[in-house]
């Protein structure tokens, strides 16, 4: 089954994806409709008294008058015979037609039967009526009502064109059907975040009520605009969603639309009919207007099933048809030939050109109430019953006596409703079972579910009484109906980027469980951490249950910020299974809010729930044995005092991440200050938190100090007087090798100490297998590559998450880390790979500088890299990789070179060369070229990656290469790489911004500014109106912006003179839009676009993260309302 919605969700984020939001496929990533303008020529229909039959607007009793008759009356009702042969006594003549009156042609005996029909239809809905069949003549317009038979025998049938025709019919709808774009901006109860399309059309044009499917108005916050036949767009507000049918109401403001005024179309439930020929008419697959045909063939079908989980209509029958309808025309009106909606558009079979149409009986009432101001009553007794036959009924044991009654009360009815489910603690529980058959309620036969809801909808807070029939007994019960309002959510918390509410009834109904508790509907940052994902049920938080969401945000306010927590929950399809695990507490990334829908506008009102308690002080340190290793794992008892286990959590998917959650081990270096070497593939960016596990005991909140831009390793700090005197160690390194004097070759032998995937010591002794540059890919989206180092290969390498590499002595002679890199499908993949402990050497030496003029032996936490701890590395901003000496003599290196670096080989005779360029705006990318063979170094042969890989300490450095066969001497300037690169972050209408950062520089010939999109949020208006990760911002209403400070102060201005201008204009309707801004964007691919986004300071207010090494994490979020 697929639902009738065209929709384009990335999810949470979008990122250079292809697929959905958070990040373009990176969008949770919006596709919306692009349809060209349809040139037709639509005419608005005159509502005048002319276009009624004269009996229709008189009183009097006396017949009209024949040529008066025929000249007022519409001829769009009238019949026609064309010209053909009339028969005689005498023969065959050909001539014109005779005219004849409508009483000649039947008309009468045909209202007859169709008034006998209808009649029918308000006893026995269509539903539960033997399905009647159309004439062969179509159904009459509301324009015959009062006209009589006797009128019938005068007025003529005498002009061509008379018969009921489609075409004036869809003319006339059109213009009151809408194209629909919304934007579900957060995820809620069975709905996720998102854009999508779909249809709806106008039912009040005086209120402004336009009628769609449930899943389009949706449960969850939205945004959405409809767009009228003469592109004119309004706003729309979501004034109602119905519990469980498939329906909802939007309405607009009508003086906002100007040029044209649509015409309501009219509800006619009873008019459904099999054999009834139809249109739909909407926004299928994305066109904006499509009219497809069809013909009723069941009236009776079962609710469609779209999956457990998702959101289902029950406790109805559908329509049916052969329409094949598709995503985006959910919301269509199904049109008869006169105009009239017999049903409305629900979904439809992906197997099959099956479409399926909710049926109006109960639609009618609520628009009714809409239209008035009212509230619509809804009851239930949360127990889901099903239209059986009477032979399947008679397997239940129904007794024959009682199919005799019912049969001869409904002659019409081949069956009777049953109990399908009653929910555990619901007001049927204990009282109906599955299988019983419903006779009566209230004491009145009951057969169809608009009778059992007619009285459910009258009943709420009073009383039921239901008679069933049961195995062979029968039983009467009296059940309290529930208001069904009171168990469909409307309200939600946000917390760590996720959306919590309580559970729904359509989420209870999926899965079999009672009503109430804590539904995650986005897992979000902090309830990730506990792998909480959505689909999860919260029953506690700590020691507080959380059976609402007033307890569980009291639960969440007592907590301290960074803080770690047991979380009782389970998973929805395992709700016999509960699982206890550990949340890291961390809102500071977020906002902590609960919002609450307002009824009358259906905004979404949000409530600050305060900010939680600052992390605790350390007033007495943590205590921890170390766990001493058995000599059967020497040396790995010299190296397990200093391993400690990292947990890295990303709030933002920036920087090119893909992923949430790092973990692995790190290497403590300097306990006095507590600092911790570990890989890039776990705490690959700066923006994130981080969770250090010392001694397998004591979880500290750390923070990151030190990327290095080239290499693959990272620093991370904690604050050692949380542990005291725990006896943890720093790493002892092998002097010779992490100077360089030795590295380890082919063939050496060496002991792997590490980590396993379950946090147990993993020690082996194996030998280097092989040496070479270190191979990764450019990534998509793009994010930092280990390159221009060597790396090692092992025999026998052990299945673990990374170590180091040591001797005997346990002295570490290398790193074995875990390498991140993308195939060729752009997939994300690891490689363990171990380094020489030399990569280190500059950063040992610069931490042992600054720790020997430090006063203090415990200093406060803060930044080494902003207080200029590590050191100043510059690059030569080129890939380098090896040739051999024999590619090099073809390319033309002179015998006399070859000569002088054969005698000082060290055992290769290879040498490096340019294999590409990674930036192209700097000058030393102006001077080298792709191909160039790097000889020398200022004045020493090039022999190894690690003199050119990076240089450290000076902003120039003299080269000579090999170009074109000729040896060229180049003075050739570095630059500068930052040791945390990401320093400030934007976010503006859900797109996250920030300046390119190396590995995009990489991927680009040229920057068309600084203001580059790493990634959008699913339902936001960058997502929505096509603002891709991956872009950049070049200019803002056609005003040039480079940097994220001139976009900035461009949008201050632009909002200031827009309030200004908005003030003097009051409340003129072409106000609305002054909330688009028009931005001039670049892709990669150095293709220009402009984009126009609906501003929504609402859902998405801007806000920024800078980096501070004195809060949280290292980071200051700034949030302006």
């Amino acid at each position: 089954m697929s639902r009738k919605v065209s929709s384009s969700s990335f999810g949470a984020m979008e990122q250079l994806q292809d697929k959905h939001g958070q990040c373009d496929s990176a969008q949770i990533p919006g596709r919306h409709d692009s349809a060209e303008r349809r040139g037709q020529s639509l005419h608005r229909r005159s509502n005048t008294e002319s276009s009624m039959p004269p009996a229709a607007a008189s009183n009097k009793e006396s017949v009209p008058n024949k040529e008066n008759v025929a000249t007022n009356y519409d001829a769009s009702r009238r019949l026609s015979i064309g010209e053909g042969v009339v028969y005689s006594a005498g023969g065959t003549q050909v001539g014109k037609r005779r005219s004849i009156t409508y009483a000649e042609a039947g008309v009468a005996a045909r209202r007859r039967s169709l008034a006998y029909s209808d009649l029918m239809a308000v006893f026995y809905p269509p539903s539960t009526m033997s399905q009647p069949t159309v004439t062969e003549m179509p159904f009459e317009s509301r324009a015959w009502e009062g006209v009589d038979d006797r009128q019938l025998e005068h007025i003529p049938i005498d002009e061509p064109g008379a018969a009921a025709s489609w075409e004036p019919t869809l003319e006339r709808a059109i213009k009151s059907i809408v194209s629909i774009k919304a934007q579900c901006v957060r995820s809620f109860d069975t709905e996720t975040s998102g854009t999508y399309t779909a249809t709806g059309f106008v039912v009040d044009a005086d209120a402004g009520l336009i009628l769609s499917n449930r899943h389009v108005v949706n449960p969850a916050p939205i945004v959405a605009q409809a767009i009228f036949v003469n592109y004119e767009e309004v706003e729309l507000q979501p004034v109602y969603r119905d519990p469980v049918h498939d329906f909802g109401l939007f309405r607009y403001n009508t003086k906002h639309l100007r040029f044209m005024q649509p015409e309501s179309i009219s509800l006619a439930p009873h008019k459904a009919k099999v054999g009834m020929e139809i249109r739909v008419v909407g926004n299928d697959a994305g066109e904006k207007l499509s009219i497809l045909a069809g013909t009723l063939a069941r009236l009776d079908r079962p609710a469609p099933d779209y999956g457990i989980g998702e959101y289902n209509d029950f406790n109805t029958f559908y329509l049916q048809a052969a329409s094949g309808t598709s995503g985006g025309s959910s919301g269509s009106p199904v049109l008869d030939i006169y105009g009239d909606a017999v049903a409305l558009n629900a979904g439809g079979s992906s197997k099959a050109a099956s479409s399926f149409y909710l049926p109006l009986n109960r639609i009618v009432r609520a628009v009714d109430l809409v239209r008035r101001g009212k509230h619509v009553p809804r009851g239930t007794i949360q127990t889901e019953f099903e239209y059986l036959s009477y032979d399947e009924l008679r397997r239940l044991g129904l007794d024959m006596a009682i199919e005799t009654k019912m049969r001869e009360t409904f002659p019409a009815s081949q069956g009777m409703l049953a109990v399908r489910s009653a929910l555990p603690k619901g007001p049927a529980d204990g009282s109906l079972r599955a299988g019983d058959i419903v006779v009566a309620v209230n004491g009145q036969p009951v057969i169809d579910f608009v009778a059992l809801e007619d009285v459910l909808d009258s009943s709420v807070g009073s009383d039921m009484h239901v008679s069933v029939w049961r195995g062979a007994k029968a039983y009467d019960t009296r059940i309290g109906v529930q208001n069904l309002h009171t168990i469909t959510p409307s309200r939600y918390i946000e917390i760590g980027g996720g959306v919590v509410n309580e559970v729904s009834y359509q989420i209870a109904r999926s899965y079999g469980i009672p009503v109430g508790g804590i539904y995650v509907a986005s897992s979000g940052h902090t309830l990730g951490s506990a792998s909480v994902w959505r689909g999860s049920v919260i029953q506690s938080i700590g020691s507080t249950d959380t059976p609402d969401l007033d307890s569980f945000a009291h639960a969440v306010s007592s907590l301290r910020e960074c803080s770690r927590v047991p979380v009782k929950f389970f998973a929805l399809d395992q709700p016999y299974k509960p699982k206890v695990m550990i949340m890291s507490v961390s809102t500071h990334w977020h906002a902590f809010r609960l919002a609450e829908r307002e009824i009358t506008t259906g905004l979404w009102r949000y409530t600050e729930l305060g900010e939680l308690q600052a992390p605790a002080r350390a007033t007495e340190a943590q205590l921890a044995s170390v766990w001493q290793l058995p000599a059967s794992l020497a040396p790995g008892d010299k190296v397990w005092p200093s391993v400690v286990l990292i947990d890295f959590h990303i709030p933002y998917l920036v920087d090119g991440m893909k992923s949430t959650h790092f973990l692995g081990p790190g290497f403590i270096v300097d306990k006095s200050r507590g600092l911790v070497v570990c890989d890039r593939d776990t705490v690959p960016i700066s923006v994130g938190d981080v969770y250090i596990t010392v001694a397998g005991s004591i979880v500290l909140v750390g923070s990151v100090d030190f990327l290095h831009p080239v290499y693959n390793f990272a620093i991370v700090r904690y604050d050692p007087r949380q542990i005291g005197a725990t006896p943890v160690e720093d790493v002892r390194f092998h002097p010779a090798y992490l100077s360089g004097e030795k590295k380890l070759e082919q063939g050496d032998s060496v002991y792997v100490v590490a980590v396993s995937a379950d946090q147990n010591p993993v020690v082996r002794r194996t030998r280097v297998s092989s040496r070479s540059m270190v191979t990764t890919k450019e990534c998509l989206p793009p994010r930092f590559r280990c390159l221009n180092v060597e790396g090692l290969k092992l025999n026998d390498q052990p299945s673990c998450q990374g170590g180091v590499l040591c001797d005997d002595a346990g002295l570490v002679t290398g790193l074995w880390t875990s390498v991140s890199s993308q195939d060729s499908h752009n997939k994300d993949i690891t490689t363990m790979t171990g380094f020489d402990v030399s990569i280190l050497r500059e950063t040992m030496q610069s931490l042992a500088q600054s720790s020997s003029s430090s006063s203090s032996s415990h200093p406060d936490p803060g930044s080494l890299a902003q207080s200029s701890r590590y050191p100043d590395i510059y690059s030569l901003d080129v890939e380098f990789w090896t040739i051999r000496m024999a590619a090099a003599r073809t390319l033309g290196l002179s015998t006399a070179r070859v000569e002088q670096i054969e005698a000082q080989a060290n055992g290769t005779n290879r040498l490096l060369y340019v294999l590409g360029m990674l930036t192209t705006n700097t000058p030393a990318s102006k001077l080298l070229r792709t191909g160039d063979i790097v000889l020398e170094k200022n004045g020493r042969l090039v022999r190894d990656v690690d003199q050119v890989g990076i240089i450290h300490g000076a902003e120039n450095v003299e080269l000579v290469v090999l170009r074109d066969g000729n040896e060229v001497r180049l003075s050739v300037p570095t630059t500068k790489l930052d040791a945390v690169e990401t320093t400030h972050v934007v976010h503006w209408s859900g797109a996250l911004m920030q300046e390119p950062y190396r590995a995009v520089q990489e991927q680009v010939r040229a920057l068309p500014s600084s203001i580059y999109v790493s990634c959008t949020l699913y339902g936001s208006p960058a997502n929505s109106y096509g603002l891709r990760p991956g872009m950049w911002i070049t200019e803002v209403e056609s005003t040039p912006v480079s940097t994220i400070a001139d976009f900035i102060d461009t949008l201050r201005r632009i909002r200031q003179t827009r309030e200004a201008e908005e003030a003097t204009r009051g409340s003129d309707p072409s106000a609305s839009m002054a909330r688009y801004v028009r931005l001039t964007v670049v892709n990669r691919n150095e293709i220009t676009r402009m984009l126009s986004l609906r501003l929504d300071s609402h859902y998405w207010p801007p806000w920024e993260l800078v980096l501070d090494p004195s809060a949280i994490a290292g980071w200051k979020s700034i949030h302006y309302l």
